[in-house]
């Protein structure tokens, strides 16, 4: 329940508005009430002394494997939805491949009322575009739409049948539903490693670049023609970044965005057979991580994201090529972000926008502010605090992190989601 709380001496952090001083921000009913001064009548029913501390709006996931229903023993929407606001993220994106998958009201339903009840970050929705992610018959779109998904997707599972993926952007434009793009050539792109040296030296079959490029250059042709809006995900190559840039500039409305594990690491980060590193798609160069990063800087990428995706152990228990690919990012999210930024990758304010207000903006909701009246979804962090990553410190299910056993910067203490305080890092 949404009570009256007052959030004081905070460095307030907005990037929308470039609001950037050290105040309060005061909660009621669910939005932001005032800030700086307290609204005529206000009574805090709670205060949150935030010395030292930085708040900004709250991160969100645009792909988010919640792995509820059907793969339980990797992770929960409960136990997911609350490792979230612990790392400082108010809403996620569920990805449709859930067992049954998300392609019908009722499982929608079904993880909206999971969600509810975890109390955690909110949760989104991204339906299937194709029948059991099977690229052969669409799914109702519209009775999706209706029952709360934000978007469709049919993640990395190639519609090789152009004419079904035409058909499928046409009548996603016809529910007025995003297609969330995850494009690839599939037959360039069964390897597990970016190919080059490294896959060569460890004997890995590699996925080259052209396997994205010719996929983008397939997708952008058909979201041109049917009108539909389409944001491509995940984008790890920097050849991909200027035939969208282009179809922006002719007004074709596109959006796009890359894995915050492809800003932080490249290839060259991998010289064993850790499968924590198995993504998909694959860390590329060097060369295709600095790309990436100007993208974002020039807002060519308009945002970057966690794309989580928690394993059991088993998963990743084998020789690396028949691993299951997914990293867990959520809870070293935060920690990457500020990483990146003392990279001089991009500035403080640059990240923000692309984590959080981006996001939202391409989901169409009201987030990733700090203004009278919008959404109270907030984090409060410190920038200063070092922590070691072990599996005992994560608090997703998944333990699957590239970044286990290093020392990293960065702890979120306090999220609000809708006014309520949903992570308290001072009761821990």
């Amino acid at each position: 329940m949404s009570i009256a709380i007052k959030l004081s001496q905070g460095r307030v952090l907005d990037p929308a508005s470039d609001l950037d001083e050290i105040t309060d921000v005061y909660i009621q009913g669910g939005n932001i009430a005032a800030i700086g001064r307290a609204p005529r009548g206000f009574k805090a029913q709670r205060e949150y002394r935030l010395e030292g501390l930085i708040l900004t709006p709250g991160f969100v996931d645009l792909g988010c494997h919640l792995r509820e229903p059907g793969f339980e023993h990797k992770a929960t929407i409960a136990s997911e939805a609350r490792a979230a606001v612990r790392a400082g993220f108010t809403a996620l994106c569920c990805t449709p491949d859930t067992d049954p998958i998300l392609d019908n009201p009722s499982v929608v339903q079904h993880i909206q009322q999971r969600a509810m009840a975890a109390r955690g970050a909110q949760v989104l929705c991204l339906g299937a575009l194709t029948v059991g992610l099977k690229g052969e018959v669409l799914t109702e779109m519209h009775a999706l739409r209706a029952a709360g998904c934000v978007g469709v997707t049919n993640l990395d599972r190639t519609i090789m049948d152009t004419a079904v993926l035409k058909h499928a952007l046409a009548y996603a434009a016809s529910a007025g539903l995003t297609v969330f793009l995850h494009s690839e050539d599939y037959w360039l792109g069964r390897g597990h490693l970016h190919e080059g040296a490294t896959s060569t030296r460890l004997g890995v079959p590699g996925i080259p670049s052209a396997a994205e490029i010719i996929g983008v250059h397939r997708d952008l042709t058909l979201v041109a023609d049917t009108g539909v809006r389409a944001h491509f995900c995940r984008l790890s190559c920097g050849a991909s970044l200027p035939p969208i840039a282009a179809a922006r500039r002719a007004g074709i409305a596109v959006t796009a965005d890359t894995s915050i594990l492809n800003l932080l690491y490249s290839i060259d980060d991998i010289d064993d057979f850790d499968a924590n590193f198995h993504l998909r798609p694959p860390l590329r160069s060097h060369g295709d991580r600095r790309a990436l990063r100007a993208g974002v800087n020039k807002r060519a990428i308009d945002a970057f994201s966690a794309y989580h995706e928690p394993h059991d152990a088993d998963a990743k228990a084998a020789p690396f090529a028949l691993t299951e690919p997914g990293a867990s990012t959520l809870d070293t999210f935060l920690p990457a972000l500020l990483d990146l930024v003392a990279q001089n990758a991009f500035d403080l304010k640059t990240a923000l926008i692309a984590a959080s207000l981006a996001p939202n903006q391409i989901l169409g909701r009201a987030g990733g502010r700090i203004a009278v009246g919008a959404p109270a979804d907030l984090c409060a962090f410190d920038q200063n605090h070092s922590w070691r990553v072990a599996t005992a410190s994560l608090a997703s299910a998944g333990k699957n992190n590239p970044a286990l056993g290093s020392e990293v910067t960065g702890r979120n203490r306090l999220t609000l989601v809708g006014g309520t305080v949903m992570y308290d890092g001072w009761q821990e």
